[in-house]
């Protein structure tokens, strides 16, 4: 197996890491990414093979466990309950409890609120430009996971404080700073989701939280661990990449001089899609094997990591044509950017809603919308998302 060395906090890698992916892929299936210590692929084939495949998985095997220091247990114990970490029979049973209140007609009962939201969050905006990030792409997903759970909106900066704290367990070069604040963060959401789902047992509305007590199947309900665990990984995962994918398509759109008229009742469904590909907010997801087995010619052991670099597998040439160029008018093909197989994104349809619903009224009610600056990317690696948006409209 060959190897590459790639910091991912290098500053020319940060602002575009594909480079870096094309070289993963043309070196074979699977290459030794030495700064992670860690076989890594970017073929699309590779990358859907392997999510689908349930001899790898989240969950590391027990006797390869890693052990968890004593000032980073109450992260991890809620980690314990994520349907993000966990494998088969436990995930199987925490996902279906929660697609039974986490349902698609919920979901798409949330278009009207999100169409308003974001009239009001343009009626707010300051005069001439903004940073959009800040005004628009941020506020829009946290307050309306606020809503959908039925948690007070004025919480939503507490949302997003934890959320962007707790998320930082997840960059690439994490100091004890970093660790010492996620910590602090997930205690505070765990004690105010278990009051508030305390209430809701007592005093139950039309929402998120109250449905999540209520499903049961074959006798089988949902813990307040489960719940809250479930709520965190909602606001965590939906908001942080639904801010990150808002400002990655506004800056394709706006670069490649795309207005309105990709975002038109008949075009949007397929923008959305262009934009989750050519750009995504998660590049790595990584996997435990299971069993010894070969992927793609490779060898591996049980207790082996592999990566899946899920951008690089976006932009295989072998799928599709001119992968680095931004085209809306893309024919729909299969991407990676919400996962595949059983851990397949649970809140992307949400996602996708978010974007469809909101992009058209934004290009719609700014024509004059434009770039004040060049964008620049994040230290965030291994998410991808910009520092700040700066527009004039």
């Amino acid at each position: 197996m060959r190897c590459l060395s790639q910091s991912p906090t290098e500053a020319g890698f940060v602002q575009d890491p594909y480079p870096f992916y094309d070289a993963v892929r043309a070196e074979g299936a699977f290459v030794l990414w030495e700064d992670y210590g860690i076989p890594v692929t970017a073929r699309a084939t590779v990358v859907g093979a392997a999510l689908r495949d349930r001899r790898l998985g989240r969950e590391a095997p027990p006797e390869f466990a890693p052990a968890i220091p004593p000032h980073l247990a109450p992260f991890y114990a809620v980690e314990e309950h994520s349907m993000l970490e966990l494998e088969a029979p436990r995930h199987t049973r925490l996902r279906r409890l929660v697609l039974r209140a986490f349902t698609t007609a919920r979901i798409t009962a949330l278009a009207p609120e999100i169409a308003a939201l974001t009239n009001e969050l343009i009626l707010r905006l300051p005069p001439d430009g903004c940073d959009l990030l800040e005004h628009f792409a941020k506020p829009l997903p946290v307050i309306i996971i606020a809503r959908l759970l039925g948690v007070p909106e004025d919480r939503a900066p507490d949302l997003l404080r934890w959320s962007n704290a707790m998320v930082g367990m997840y960059q690439a070069g994490r100091t004890r700073a970093t660790e010492d604040a996620a910590v602090r963060a997930t205690e505070e959401f765990v004690a105010f989701l278990r009051d508030y789902i305390a209430l809701r047992r007592s005093r139950p509305t039309d929402d998120l939280i109250s449905h999540l007590i209520a499903v049961e199947e074959a006798g089988e309900h949902l813990s307040t661990d489960e719940m809250i665990t479930t709520c965190i990984l909602l606001l965590n995962a939906g908001h942080e990449a639904t801010v990150h994918t808002i400002g990655n398509g506004i800056k394709a759109l706006l670069e490649g001089g795309f207005g309105g008229y990709w975002l038109t009742k008949s075009r949007v469904e397929g923008t959305v899609e262009e934009i989750l590909r050519h750009d995504p907010p998660l590049h790595l997801f990584t996997r435990w094997v299971y069993e010894d087995l070969t992927l793609a010619g490779t060898e591996f052991k049980r207790g082996d990591r592999v990566g899946l670099l899920l951008a690089g597998a976006n932009r295989d040439p072998g799928p599709w044509e001119e992968p680095a160029r931004f085209n809306p008018a893309r024919p729909a093909q299969t991407h990676f950017s919400f996962g595949a197989g059983a851990h397949f994104c649970i809140g992307a349809p949400l996602a996708r809603l978010e974007l469809a619903a909101s992009l058209p009224i934004l290009f719609q009610r700014l024509p004059e919308l434009r770039l004040a600056e060049a964008p620049r990317y994040a230290n965030l690696y291994h998410f991808h998302g910009l520092e700040r948006l700066l527009v004039r409209y």
